[in-house]
C-alpha cells in the first residue's frame, strides 16, 4: 500500500500543494513552524479521517478560509484509488466529507482504503497520560483494522451520549434507561471483544520488538476491562456481564447522574518486569516501549489486511537517540512506503529515500 500523490487545498498553512511521493521512505527536511508535521497530519487525515495533532477540525482549515481538501491517489492490490476528506468550517459547525473513487461515501466506508500507523511526540503521553488517551489509540488501530468495530463504537458512543443526557433530568425514565443499556451491553461486548483480541496480538509483537533492543527486559501489555468476566473473548458472556453490572449500578448513575460502568472506562496498562511502567520506567525505557508499540501495530495491522500499511514518524528523531531511532525503522522490516519529519538530513539513509525541502509551505524534492 502506498500514497501516488498528495493534493492540499486551504489546509493548515498550504494554500495549494501537490507532491509525488515515492515507495520507500519520502523524508520532508525543513526548519520549526515551516509546514513538515502538516504534511503528515493531512496524510492521516486522508487514511482515517481525524487529526492526530488537534480534535477540533476547523484548526486544519487555512485560517480566513472555510473549507480545506485532502486528496490523494491511493495503489493498493495493483489498483489506484482517489480518496478526498473536505473540511467545512461553519459559523456554527464543522462537517466533514468523504469521497471514494469520486464517489461520496459515509466515513465507515471511508476506512480502511488507506491504512497508517503513526508516531507523533504526543504519542508518549500514552504510557504516562490519562486512560482516554490509551482508549482512544485502542479505537484507532481497530477502526482501521474492523469495520464491524467502528460500528459497534459509534453505536455505543451514541447510546452513552444519550444516557448521560437522560442521567441529568432529575427523574430519568427507567424504561429509557433500560433501553439504553441493553444498547449498551450488545455494542460493548463487540468493543470488549475486539479490543481483547487486539491487544493479545499486539502485546505478541510489541513484546518481541521490546526484547529485540533490550533483550535483558520483559514488556508486557494487558488488557484493563473496566466490566471484568471470567470468559475474556468470548462476546455473550461479555454482554451478560455487562448488563449485571449496568444494572449494579444503576442507583449510584442516578445519583451521581452519569454512566459509572462500561467499555468507555476500559484501560490498557505497559509493564516493564511485571512493574508498572509509568512509575517505575525510565523515560528512555517509556520511549522504547512506545516504539515497540508502534512496531506491534504495525504488525498486527500488516498480517490482517494481507498488505503494508504507510508508516507517518513526525520528528522521530528529536524525540529519541540515533540508536532508537534507527532500531525502530530498522525493526519494521520491509515498509512499502514512510514519512519522516526532520529538521535535517538524517545520517544512514537508505539510498532509495527520497528527499524533500519544506519552507514556508512550498515542498520541493532535494
Amino acid at each position: 500500500m502506498r500514497l501516488e500523490r498528495l493534493a492540499l487545498s486551504n489546509f493548515r498553512n498550504y494554500a495549494e500543494l501537490e507532491i509525488e511521493p515515492r515507495a520507500g521512505l519520502n523524508v520532508f527536511i525543513g526548519a520549526n513552524a515551516q509546514g513538515k508535521s502538516n504534511l503528515l497530519e493531512a496524510i492521516a487525515m486522508l487514511a482515517i479521517g481525524k487529526s492526530f495533532r488537534t480534535t477540533h477540525d476547523a484548526q486544519t482549515v487555512r485560517f480566513g478560509n472555510e473549507r480545506a481538501l485532502i486528496g490523494g491517489d491511493v495503489v493498493r492490490f495493483d489498483e489506484r484509488i482517489s480518496l478526498s476528506c473536505t473540511v467545512v468550517s461553519g459559523a456554527q459547525s464543522v462537517r466533514k466529507r468523504f469521497t471514494r473513487a469520486g464517489r461520496s461515501v459515509p466515513y465507515a466506508q471511508y476506512l480502511g482504503t488507506l491504512r497508517a500507523v503513526t508516531f507523533a511526540p504526543s504519542d508518549l503521553q500514552l504510557i504516562v497520560g490519562a486512560p482516554v488517551l490509551r482508549r482512544g489509540f485502542l479505537n484507532a488501530a481497530l477502526a482501521q483494522q474492523e469495520p464491524s468495530y467502528y460500528r459497534a463504537l459509534s453505536r455505543y458512543q451514541n447510546a452513552l451520549h444519550q444516557k448521560n443526557a437522560l442521567l441529568r433530568h432529575l427523574e430519568p425514565d427507567g424504561e429509557l434507561l433500560a433501553v439504553y443499556d441493553r444498547s449498551l451491553a450488545e455494542s460493548g461486548a463487540a468493543l470488549m471483544r475486539a479490543r481483547s483480541t487486539f491487544i493479545e496480538a499486539l502485546g505478541r509483537e510489541a513484546s518481541s520488538a521490546y526484547a529485540a533492543w533490550s533483550a535483558r527486559e520483559r514488556f508486557e501489555l494487558r488488557y484493563l476491562p473496566n466490566i471484568a468476566t471470567a470468559r475474556e473473548g468470548n462476546e455473550q458472556a461479555m454482554q451478560e456481564a455487562i448488563a449485571l453490572r449496568l444494572e449494579q449500578v444503576r442507583q449510584a448513575e442516578r445519583a451521581r447522574r452519569t454512566a459509572l460502568a462500561g467499555p468507555h472506562r476500559d484501560d490498557l496498562v505497559f509493564l516493564l518486569d511485571d512493574r508498572p511502567l509509568a512509575a517505575f520506567g525510565s523515560q528512555g525505557q517509556q520511549r522504547t516501549a512506545v516504539l515497540a508499540l508502534k512496531a506491534g501495530e504495525y504488525a498486527v495491522m500488516r498480517a490482517r489486511s494481507g498488505e503494508t500499511p504507510i508508516l507517518l514518524l513526525d520528528d522521530l528523531l528529536s524525540e529519541l537517540d540515533e540508536q532508537r531511532a534507527e532500531a525502530f525503522l530498522s525493526g519494521l522490516g520491509a515498509y512499502e512506503q514512510a514519512y519522516l519529519t526532520a529538521t535535517y538530513r538524517p545520517p544512514r539513509l537508505p539510498e532509495s529515500s527520497t528527499l524533500f525541502a519544506v519552507a514556508a509551505a512550498r515542498v520541493t524534492r532535494c
